[in-house]
């Protein structure tokens, strides 16, 4: 299958994309330092805490290390590893901690640079080496984007489950079944789930707008039969005093005035993005790598949806916005031909974001049902990728170790489960798989494992 093969690539970029990287890690510390905006939406909600001063810069530190190492070096950097392409969790997060954890403004984008320097001169070293091992576990690791492509499909399936149940989960499910069939049949060489999850996302959508236009339809002629019964129209109360309001008044407000930082921090991203060098998530990572740069653009804006409005009630609720906005830079620097196009359109996304975040916020309040959808969305993706994550670390671990190899992933797997998921468990099979490619290779020079062949 055309999509589900990963191509083999190293780490060597260009200069001009080493500067690139090494720049924007530097921007992506100094604003983090600056608590404008972090990448880890798990990290977001204690930043009003520390942007009013009720806590300290080293305790908000290590809430951001605490939440955000697994992924760097259980996710991030097998990825990266294995695909040849960096990842927002290897290249944002360890800006947002290193960012947090400089004292002085000027600090926070010399550790930064440090941090990309690390990346683009660190990983290709590491990748060669690891290639000529014995037990080369970085090729024996494409064996995950099979299940990672075609499992990641089925999202908007379970988030339609989840949210309208199994009769329309179950309807959901039949049609993106019979569209990655006739992708396939039809047009080979376009990624098979790519129309499945378009239609998957917009049926979400619809069932979620349906249900909100219904309810407030209700709601009208519920206040209308109401008013009919009462001396006169019924009055709202004012919402002047709402504490909620303020506060998302003044975040927006915050940010609005660093409105040009986020606008060469948007025109940065959006030119990474246009290198291919990066991917913005798991399954664009190797759709980025095989060169499908209009699927890997389709699969990151499928996703957007599943985060827009997080990413807009934590900026609104927090005074911090998302290292990465609404994420819809990824696929419009994917498409476009020239880096400055890239840089122009980057910084008018990002423009157009954070002045509409006030919009976006109030439009949220009145769509519950499509903010729960966004829910429903993260919550389908983290469930589906789970699996296929674990599934093909598996296959890794049989393509480079058979048997043994499968004892030794699987066994760290379920070790770190009891354990109580020191690693979290997104990263934690991928983290397995590096783990057992070292124990495999010191076993080759013990003559105690001969490698799988082919």
């Amino acid at each position: 299958m055309a999509a589900a093969a990963a191509g083999s690539r190293d780490l060597g970029l260009s200069l001009t994309q080493q500067l690139t990287v090494i720049a924007l890690c530097a921007l992506t510390a100094f604003i983090s330092h600056l608590a404008l905006a972090v990448f880890n939406d798990g990290v977001r909600p204690f930043m009003l805490d520390f942007i009013q001063g009720r806590t300290t810069r080293s305790a908000t530190t290590a809430v951001s290390f605490g939440l955000s190492a697994g992924f760097i070096f259980g996710l991030g950097a097998p990825m990266a590893l294995s695909t040849g392409v960096l990842n927002p969790w290897l290249v944002f997060l360890p800006t947002d901690i290193l960012g947090l954890l400089s004292p002085k403004k000027w600090l926070a984008p010399v550790l930064g640079a440090a941090w990309g320097a690390v990346i683009v001169f660190g990983l290709n070293g590491a990748n060669s080496l690891a290639h000529d091992l014995p037990v080369d576990f970085l090729t024996a690791m494409q064996q995950m984007s099979t299940p990672i492509l075609f499992l990641f499909t089925l999202f908007p399936v379970l988030a339609i489950s989840k949210q309208f149940g199994k009769l329309r989960g179950g309807i959901a499910g039949v049609v993106e079944l019979a569209l990655v069939v006739a992708t396939m049949k039809l047009w080979p060489g376009v990624f098979a789930g790519a129309i499945a999850m378009a239609v998957g996302v917009l049926m979400l959508i619809g069932f979620a707008v349906t249900r909100d236009l219904r309810q407030r339809r209700t709601e009208q002629a519920q206040r209308a039969e109401q008013a009919g019964r009462a001396d006169g129209p019924a009055e709202e109360a004012p919402g002047g005093d709402d504490p909620m309001a303020s506060l998302f008044s003044a975040s927006a407000t915050r940010l609005r005035k660093h409105l040009p930082l986020f606008m060469v921090l948007g025109a940065g991203i959006c030119l990474l993005a246009q290198t291919h060098i990066f991917g913005g998530g798991e399954a664009t990572s190797f759709l980025i790598a095989k060169g499908d740069y209009s699927s890997a653009a389709q699969v990151d804006f499928y996703r957007a949806f599943g985060f827009i409005p997080l990413i807009a009630t934590t900026a609104l609720a927090s005074g911090a916005y998302g290292i990465v906005g609404f994420t819809l830079v990824y696929p419009v620097g994917y498409l476009l031909p020239s880096p400055w196009l890239a840089l122009i359109c980057g910084a008018l996304v990002f423009a157009v974001e954070v002045l509409a975040l006030s919009w976006i916020g109030r439009i949220l309040g009145r769509l519950p049902s499509v903010r729960d959808s966004s829910e429903h969305l993260r919550s389908a993706i983290s469930d589906s990728l789970q699996l296929a994550i674990l599934f093909g670390s598996l296959m890794a671990a049989n393509a480079m170790g058979g048997g043994l190899g499968i004892l030794i992933v699987g066994g760290l797997y379920l070790l770190n489960e009891a354990m109580g998921r020191v690693v979290v468990r997104m990263a934690a099979a991928p983290a397995a798989v590096i783990v057992g490619g070292v124990v495999l290779n010191l076993l080759y020079w013990l003559d105690l494992f001969t490698p799988v062949k082919g």
